[in-house]
């Protein structure tokens, strides 16, 4: 038997990326997924190639940094699969300048996004993972919240999101919800394949593993948090980088 056949996941800003690495890697372990991404286009595009492979996928818009939007994800949720068991919350942008050049605009848009947006989700769906006795969310961070130039509403934002999981998995311990964060390595996406030749050996000459992660990596280790063999793991940051903290 897979680890997560029959159960539900929802994974947000997953129609390209890490992201659809993630919802892969759960369809593949069993899981029937939504694809939630704000591009309701690619949201269905990625949801098809899943269903093609033969997974159990739906696709359904949402803009997570308004509630009411991660409200309508969960009710969607419910209404395509009948339950949820899994939230993996990846959405996420970044509007990278220095601090002092930045503008208030830029920082409400990635805190919105970052941050606020994980709160929104786990808020529409915690009462119902109280009342069930049951749940597994995982939140993407990142080492980014240690600090990097350029970079101050990003890692304020992934820095909340390790405090908000922390938070999260002792207030609901005892109601059979984990909650743990994943912060990735390097990892092979569209975006990193843009960068120039250089800067992209630069940055694999930093991994001890000696090579770029994928997508699907992260995936993984996510789909052992959110299987029942990690019912005992929570309040958690896993480092995904091959031995290279970002």
């Amino acid at each position: 038997m897979k680890s997560l056949e029959g159960k539900v996941a929802i994974v947000t800003g997953s129609a390209r990326g890490i992201g659809f690495g993630i919802a892969k890697v759960l369809a593949e372990k069993g899981a029937s997924v939504v694809i939630s991404d704000v591009r309701e286009d690619a949201a269905k595009e990625a949801a098809e190639e899943l269903k093609a492979s033969g997974a159990n996928a739906v696709a359904i818009a949402c803009d997570v940094s308004k509630l009411e939007d991660a409200e309508k994800l969960f009710q969607g949720t419910l209404d395509a699969f009948g339950k949820l068991d899994i939230l993996v919350n990846n959405a996420g942008i970044n509007k990278d300048m220095m601090a002092h050049k930045m503008t208030e605009d830029a920082w409400n848009a990635v805190i919105n996004v970052n941050l606020t947006g994980v709160y929104h989700c786990i808020r529409a769906v915690l009462p119902y993972m109280r009342e069930r006795n049951y749940g597994r969310i995982i939140n993407i961070s990142s080492a980014g919240w240690q600090g990097n130039i350029g970079q101050a509403n990003y890692a304020a934002a992934k820095a909340g999101v390790i405090g908000l999981t922390k938070t999260i998995a002792k207030e609901n311990a005892k109601k059979g919800i984990t909650c743990n964060a994943i912060c990735p390595g390097f990892i092979e996406t569209t975006m990193t394949t843009s960068i120039p030749e250089k800067a992209w050996n630069i940055m694999v000459s930093k991994i001890p593993m000696g090579y770029v992660g994928k997508p699907e990596d992260v995936g993984k280790t996510i789909a052992f948090l959110a299987s029942d063999e990690a019912s005992y793991v929570t309040a958690e940051v896993w480092n995904v980088g091959g031995g290279m903290v970002l």
